[in-house]
């Protein structure tokens, strides 16, 4: 017999599917403003959101940042291959992701990468020393190829 199913999610009602794609364009919408857009009571609304959230489909609510606001003038995308894949080796290194100076996000692929890392830095020095002091310094890593990003733009896939 085959492994176990992970509990799948049961299907998003279409006014959720309408709730999420209102949040994602404006998550401080107010729940009234929400509702009204959807056709259903403030009160179903907020229902619904805290329904939606404590089931896992809304994670959080985030801010969308620029990050040359705040002095991180270059942003890139850094592909990582690993040496080997233990358990050992890629649990060290997810670990270390998230806390390493200047990750905006990582993703863990399949394909012939490893992990993708969105990082932003002040300039090109600093991207430089971020991936020879973090990246080709960690034992784990193998290979990195890095790519600036010149523009940014967010798809609507939400629901």
């Amino acid at each position: 017999m085959g492994p176990v199913p992970k509990n799948p999610q049961p299907a998003l009602a279409p006014v959720d599917r309408a709730i999420l794609r209102l949040l994602a364009e404006d998550a401080r919408m107010p729940n009234n403003a929400i509702a009204e857009a959807v056709g259903i009571a403030p009160s179903t609304c907020l229902a619904r959101m805290r329904a939606l959230r404590e089931r896992g489909v809304i994670r959080g609510f985030h801010a969308d940042v620029d990050p040359a606001a705040l002095g991180l003038g270059i942003q890139a995308m850094i592909a990582v291959r690993l040496h080997a894949h233990t358990k050992e080796r890629i649990s060290s290194f997810t670990a270390e992701i998230p806390h390493l100076p200047g990750v905006v996000a990582a993703y863990h692929l399949a394909g012939a990468d490893d992990y993708l890392l969105h990082v932003a830095v002040p300039d090109t020095d600093a991207l430089r020393d971020f991936v020879l002091d973090h990246l080709t310094a960690h034992p784990a890593v193998a290979h990195t190829e890095t790519s600036l990003i010149f523009g940014h733009m967010r798809g609507e896939a939400v629901s």
